[in-house]
């Protein structure tokens, strides 16, 4: 009775080999199901999430995500909220493709070492292969990244009326239609056009206009207005990209008002590239009327 007990709690080898032939698919399959479910339910959370922060962004910019620029036909509406949905999607698309990758090569490693295969094997095997892979890979990579950066720094999304050079003589001008992993497609009329992202370095945004801001400048006591106005212009321009100042970048010319007789305080039109700060706008005010204090004394 006791070496029966023995022999129960002792396997043999045979039938070590024989739970082991049967656990280990079962727990590669688990394995498998189990990432394919996770990367599911990641794209659907991370597609959630990034709507969100564009919705947040719209209704209440921060300052790490945040449109930098107003469109010619501003976002409002069910065009607006349409647009917004496809930029999320495509940022979400990318960043949960990114994800992906990354789950299942550590798939591929645990299932090697699970069924007890040497990957090293494998992986001197295919040296050659591998090699040639990454060569003709890095192109994609790169792609792959300019692409999420265009997403995440606004440079134009799906919508946009966008000129790029893209190495042809007469360049190539239309709407963005999709944002894709690695490539972006265009409209221009005629046809649809198939960009890979690496060729999109230098892009002219047609729908993106400057932001307006009115500079409220108090004048000296005893200053003839013509004058004053055209000096605060010409300060305005000097004092653009000082210290700082150096994210403030002046977008054609300023336009300002002269004040009547009497009135200490011009107004004056600046058009930049993206919004002023509230800091922006007080050093560049308080900057202005020091140096016209400063001409006048």
């Amino acid at each position: 009775m006791t070496l029966f007990w023995l022999r129960t709690l002792t396997p043999s080898p045979a039938e070590t080999s024989a739970t082991d032939a049967f656990s280990k698919p079962l727990l590669v399959a688990i394995i498998v199901v189990g990432a394919a479910i996770l990367t599911r339910v990641t794209h659907l959370v991370v597609r959630r999430v990034v709507r969100r922060l564009s919705i947040r962004a719209a209704a209440r910019p921060s300052r790490w995500w945040r449109t930098r620029a107003r469109y010619s036909d501003f976002e409002v509406g069910e065009v607006g909220e349409n647009r917004r949905q496809q930029r999320a999607d495509a940022a979400a698309r990318m960043i949960h493709h990114l994800f992906a990758v990354v789950v299942w090569i550590g798939v591929l490693i645990a299932v090697f070492h699970i069924l007890d295969v040497d990957a090293a094997f494998f992986l001197s095997s295919a040296g050659f292969i591998g090699a040639g892979l990454a060569i003709g890979g890095q192109h994609k990579v790169n792609d792959y990244l300019t692409g999420l950066s265009v997403l995440l720094e606004d440079r134009y999304g799906i919508g946009d009326e966008i000129e790029v050079d893209a190495g042809l003589p007469s360049g190539v001008r239309g709407i963005v239609e999709h944002v894709g992993l690695v490539s972006t497609r265009l409209r221009d009329g005629i046809s649809t056009v198939h960009l890979p992202h690496g060729a999109l370095a230098r892009v002219r945004n047609l729908s993106q206009e400057p932001i307006e801001t009115r500079l409220a400048i108090h004048l000296p006591a005893d200053t003839e207005p013509g004058e004053a106005a055209s000096r605060a212009a010409d300060t305005i321009r000097e004092l653009a990209g000082t210290p700082h100042l150096t994210e403030v970048v002046l977008v054609d010319d300023i336009s300002l008002a002269t004040p009547a007789e009497g009135v200490d305080q011009l107004e004056i039109k600046v058009k930049t590239a993206k919004p002023l700060s509230p800091a922006e706008r007080e050093t560049l005010v308080r900057r202005t009327e020091e140096r016209l204090s400063a001409q006048d004394s």
